[in-house]
């Protein structure tokens, strides 16, 4: 069946299936999750973002860019499709690529490994059903991070569907959906593929994915978790660009330089195949106790043909997670107690090759690496008459990792860091309905990842040490007549040993301890619920405008004979604004017209090189079609509707000036869903 043929059977089918449930609701009305503690938004005192349905949509079907961007605060990057990073209020300094310093869970699953490294592209965005960000160092439920935590949810009711879509530069998506209770059983199957040959050369992306998981409630108050993860990722590098090349052809891959061939020629790129099982076990002990219990594991097979080198990597996962829950309520008191483990190891087998345009050929070098990880956590929850909140944590953390060069020489060591407690408190008081006042004080410890103590240079640096500090914020939240919603936070983060990403001659990366970081900012947010216009012509509108203020400054940062105190800090834009406004015409056809604004980024630590401003705009159109208890909604997305010239990832202190992944210019999607 082509392509073609494949989206018109999916039209026609739909006329027999069914409904989408509303989404119209502010924030301010939706409770977190917060791993199993939910409270309402208003009383939570946590900084959070809560990514829904509405904000989802935006996303075309390979990448969560667009509803992460819409988030004050957190911002994605995407250096070539289907290499991501996330950043969480300034946290990828360190990540070329890839997710660190984030803590990231899959349901009640761990996503991240032992050593603090997440595949987050793995994830088809058609899998999530809502995202919950925490922004900042949390410790207690979630451990060391200085970055954030990242909550993505799968379905939780009844869902069937099935889409197809078809788009620009070879775009061609397909999904299927199922979530059903049936008797004490809910499962959901997932399965999707995409593919791409995407905008620069060397940037094909292909992905397959299934992900199965039966909650079964054996017993009111007991019920066992079961997930499975298939993933076949396989996705071309076309590589950074010098300003001039870029200018240029922005289309073309890196370019051949000297005696270094070019990403093309070398077939660079990333083929990563993972199967991540776990197994959860939740139970009511009696109406106060409760107890919890996970086990997974996880094994990665990734390939990466780079300019230099072809490499191979084989990693074995195992986690663990268990606490012990107290809840009880009084007249005006309640309290809610939990006390819990979670632990993870990790086994890496690296084997490096020369690289013969794609080919493996005589080998580099061969090392093995363990990462051992762990944290025991006690937190509290108490409620003083539904207008005082505390939110009370502590964990003790633990990392080290050992390492083994197997070829060509035979040598070993192994680095165990210091154990750190980490505080967290938080306080959240209602000073009236639907308005409240939050602060919140905690300190965060991020170890180096696998990556870093091994990267792309092949050598061990055994001189890293864990970035920390102490992160201070206040908070507002104000409803005003369950119309408009508006949110505004201060924060005040010092980070001492910061790691910042270095790369040589070769265009190898490797990293390194400099320094402290002074970050402070502003975020912003303010929302308007549907409203009925009770027009036939012009039916509904609701709008929502975030924004992003930074001061975020390298403290005592030297480098050989330079100084860069009071330097910006690297790959962070000051300003970054967002909107989306959702506007329905004739009570079917929906239009979200978005908008996402990045000021000026350092690209290096010197700050001697700046990228240019960006305004990017996109608009989704969608229409129902509706015929008994059947919907079919057909989309068209236009993605950077102005043909801006753009960066949506740049490689920060990248060697010889290559910083500029650009990005697509105007391109269209075009696909239809069904519900069943």
């Amino acid at each position: 069946m082509t392509r073609l043929s494949a989206f018109f059977f999916i039209l026609t089918m739909s006329f027999f299936f069914s409904q989408k449930k509303d989404t119209a609701v502010l924030i301010s009305e939706v409770r977190i999750d917060a791993y199993k503690k939910q409270v309402p938004f208003m009383a939570s005192t946590k900084s959070v973002a809560v990514v829904s349905e509405n904000l989802l949509g935006l996303n075309p079907p390979e990448r969560l860019l667009e509803a992460v961007n819409q988030i004050a605060g957190a911002r994605m990057e995407e250096r070539s499709p289907a290499s991501y990073r996330i950043s969480i209020r300034g946290s990828t300094l360190r990540s070329p690529f890839g997710v660190r310093n984030i803590k990231v869970y899959l349901d009640d699953f761990i996503l991240s490994d032992a050593s603090g490294n997440t595949y987050f592209n793995v994830i088809s965005p058609r899998l999530i059903d809502r995202m919950e960000i925490y922004k900042g160092p949390e410790s207690g439920d979630y451990g060391a991070v200085t970055g954030g935590t990242v909550l993505l949810q799968t379905r939780s009711s009844d869902h069937l569907s099935a889409g197809i879509s078809i788009g620009s530069y070879g775009t061609f998506e397909q999904n299927f959906d199922i979530a059903r209770q049936e008797g004490k059983h809910f499962f959901e199957l997932f399965q999707n593929y995409y593919q791409a040959d995407s905008y620069r050369e060397q940037s094909a992306v292909k992905r397959k994915q299934i992900y199965l998981k039966d909650r079964f409630t054996y017993t009111p108050g007991a019920s066992l978790n079961a997930i499975l993860l298939l993933s076949d990722l396989d996705y071309e590098t076309p590589g950074g660009l010098t300003l001039k090349q870029m200018e240029s052809d922005r289309k073309q891959a890196r370019p051949s330089a000297g005696s270094l061939p070019g990403a093309k020629e070398q077939h660079a790129g990333i083929r990563n195949k993972m199967v991540l099982a776990g197994i959860s076990h939740e139970t009511a002990i009696n109406s106060h106790f409760s107890h919890f219990l996970l086990v997974q594991g996880s094994y990665v097979d990734f390939k990466n043909p780079f300019i230099t080198n072809f490499e191979n990597r084989f990693e074995r996962n195992f986690a663990l997670r268990t606490h012990f829950n107290f809840e009880k309520n009084w007249d005006h008191i309640s309290l809610a107690w939990r006390l819990g483990f979670e632990g993870g190891t990790q086994n890496i087998l690296v084997k490096n090759y020369n690289n013969n345009k794609g080919i493996q050929g005589n080998p580099q070098n061969f090392d093995q690496l363990k990462n051992n990880s762990g944290f025991y956590f006690l937190s509290q929850k108490l409620n003083f008459n539904e207008k005082l909140f505390t939110d009370i944590s502590v964990s003790l953390n633990s990392n080290s990792y050992e390492w083994e060069r197997i070829y060509p020489v035979s040598e070993e060591g192994r680095v165990k860091f210091k154990k750190q407690w980490l505080p967290n408190i938080g306080i959240t008081y209602l000073l009236g309905r639907g308005f409240s006042v939050r602060g919140k004080a905690g300190k965060g410890n991020s170890a180096p990842t696998s990556e870093e103590i091994r990267s792309s240079n092949q050598e061990f640096n055994a001189d890293l040490v864990p970035e920390y500090g102490w992160n201070k914020e206040i908070g507002i939240r104000k409803e005003f007549g369950n119309a408009v919603f508006i949110e505004g936070s201060y924060f005040d983060f010092r980070m001492k040993d910061a790691i910042v990403r270095r790369q040589n001659e070769s265009g190898q990366e490797y990293f390194a301890n400099q320094g402290n970081i002074a970050q402070k900012g502003v975020e912003i947010l303010l929302e308007s619920k549907s409203f009925n216009l009770k027009n036939d012509l012009f039916s509904s509108f609701k709008f929502r405008l975030s924004g992003s203020f930074y001061d975020f400054k390298f403290k005592n940062y030297k480098q050989l004979d330079n100084d860069f105190s009071e330097n910006e800090v690297t790959g962070v834009p000051k300003t970054s604004l967002s909107s989306l406004f959702n506007f329905v015409f004739f009570k079917k056809l929906s239009i979200d017209y978005s908008h996402y604004y990045t000021s000026k980024i350092p690209l290096n630590d010197a700050n001697s090189v700046w990228s240019e401003s960006s305004l990017v705009g996109n608009i989704r159109l969608g229409f129902p079609v509706q015929i008994d208890r059947a919907q079919l909604n057909i989309h068209l997305q236009i993605q950077n509707l102005y043909n801006t010239e753009y960066v949506a990832g740049f490689d920060i202190n990248a060697f010889g000036n290559r910083f500029y992944n650009p990005a697509a210019k105007r391109n269209f999607m075009f696909g239809a869903n069904v519900e069943f």
